[in-house]
């Protein structure tokens, strides 16, 4: 299973509910890795998508504990162990878990590829994605050339759990 995500120099990952910066280049790398996938998100972040619907051209997998929760063109499910259930429908290689910070932490122990956008900066913020390279369990085995973005650096990398 894979995760993606956007983080600034100290793992920060979101602000009052909003991405910390809008790169294009991050969406486009966003939108090519997850197209045509499964995606994995929670409620809130679902609320901060244009008019708060599913992402297009891919399945949706809310996991939210409000047993009355429903979304048109998604699949709502209720606990991990629900949603680990649904998963097996899908190629491991296909899930894309994608925010946010709690879904992150709850299915990152299930994740053995990361893909992080690494920001070179440091912006104030309210949710955190758990440092992998202090963890010991992941490896970088792929990386981007550094790239900007008007005054931002940033680059792609792939972590890998050891095994």
């Amino acid at each position: 299973m894979n995760l993606i995500v956007a983080v600034d120099n100290n793992w920060a990952i979101g602000n009052k509910g909003n991405l910390l910066v809008s790169i294009p280049n991050d969406h486009k790398h966003f939108r090519e890795e997850t197209t045509g996938k499964v995606v994995v998100l929670g409620r809130k972040t679902l609320a901060t998508f244009p008019q708060g619907l599913p992402l297009k051209n891919r399945t949706n997998i809310i996991l939210s504990t409000d047993l009355n929760y429903q979304v048109k063109d998604a699949i709502v499910v209720h606990s991990v162990e629900e949603l680990l259930e649904e998963l097996k429908n899908y190629n491991d290689e296909d899930v894309y878990i994608i925010g946010g910070d709690s879904i992150y932490k709850q299915m990152l122990p299930y994740c053995n590829v990361a893909h992080i956008t690494k920001i070179d900066h440091e912006y104030e913020a309210d949710a955190y994605f758990p440092n992998l390279d202090e963890t010991g369990e992941w490896e970088i085995t792929a990386d981007s050339d550094e790239q900007t973005y008007f005054d931002i650096a940033y680059q792609f990398l792939k972590y890998e759990r050891k095994c």
